[in-house]
């Protein structure tokens, strides 16, 4: 459930925006989130549909673009 390389959201909350996950340790999720980066049990993540991708998606590639580096 939600392995590395995921797009999600959390369930209960939107103030996270959604994210990409970039850590699996146990049941808990390393996200990188588009206002930061949290460690999120995985119960409370749910896939991101496809609008919410591609917001993480351009996100991360005007980051990159803009710092360099992989985010």
């Amino acid at each position: 459930m939600h392995e590395t390389g995921a797009y999600v959201a959390h369930t209960g909350t939107d103030v996270y925006g959604p994210g990409k996950v970039i850590g699996v340790e146990g049941e808990w999720r390393r996200v990188r989130f588009v206002y930061f980066v949290a460690s999120i049990d995985a119960a409370d993540l749910r896939a991101a549909p496809e609008e919410e991708q591609a917001q993480v998606r351009e996100w991360l590639r005007l980051k990159s673009e803009r710092y360099g580096g992989a985010w």
